[in-house]
């Protein structure tokens, strides 16, 4: 096989992972807290067979999966059990499989009268413990800062999380993410009670891309064609000159 259609190839396995990424976002889109993921490429250089050629051979890599933290917007909901995080925090959460942390700001509370998030896992206090709201009743309250009153009785605050680099966070199930990094006190986020932060994903930009993506993996698929016919008629040719 010639280089032309080992470079061509690269562009189209790089261009199905990108579908791949563009597909998971605009599935995400109705997904509280989601954060949308971007591909990177960069070039990469391969020497060629003739030692004597002074060319290399350039192919496309994908090194990584950007994820875009920017900040969704916010939706009303009137729920008390809804919160968005404005600012850089993450609700820390303890699960099964070690620490997590999340922007989805759906919360329930369980049988137990624990504060959990919408897949049954608690929510920590800033203390490091589940948070337990009493079932006497009375009106949920959330402040700014995560401090939780009931009746008007403070029962818990919730611990808001940041990290240096939110790149190192890697995802999981239900709009969790888990890092080895350490988490680090938010104290320029603030909660919003009653509001929801949605996607960032924008399905129109994601459309968009999809389309870029088809196009370019067509245009790619063509040269592979065009490539393949040049052989079988150089071959033919040859084989004509011989006989």
């Amino acid at each position: 096989m010639e280089n032309t259609l080992y470079i061509a190839l690269s562009y189209q396995t790089v261009m199905q992972r990108q579908m791949d990424v563009i597909a998971n976002n605009i599935a995400n889109v109705s997904t509280p807290g989601f954060k949308g993921e971007h591909m990177m490429f960069v070039e990469y250089l391969s020497d060629t067979a003739d030692k004597k050629a002074k060319e290399d051979i350039s192919f496309v890599q994908d090194v990584a999966v950007v994820r875009d933290y920017r900040e969704g917007a916010f939706t009303r909901t009137d729920n008390p059990l809804d919160l968005a995080i404005s600012g850089k925090g993450w609700l820390q959460v303890d699960t099964p499989n070690g620490m997590r942390y999340t922007r989805n700001g759906h919360l329930e509370i369980d049988s137990k009268s624990t504060l959990t998030t919408s897949g049954g896992d608690p929510v920590l206090a800033d203390n490091g413990r589940p948070i337990t709201i009493p079932p006497t009743g009375g009106n949920i309250v959330i402040a700014r800062d995560g401090s939780i009153t009931v009746g008007g009785q403070k029962v818990a605050k919730l611990k808001l999380v940041s990290f240096d680099n939110e790149q190192m966070l890697r995802k999981d199930a239900s709009s969790l993410y888990f890092t080895d990094a350490p988490a680090l006190p938010a104290p320029k986020a603030a909660v919003v009670q009653g509001m929801i932060e949605e996607s960032n994903v924008k399905p129109i930009v994601e459309i968009t891309n999809m389309i870029g993506a088809m196009r370019e993996f067509q245009a790619a698929q063509q040269m592979i064609e065009e490539e393949h016919k040049r052989q079988l008629d150089a071959i033919g040719t040859l084989t004509q000159t011989s006989a």
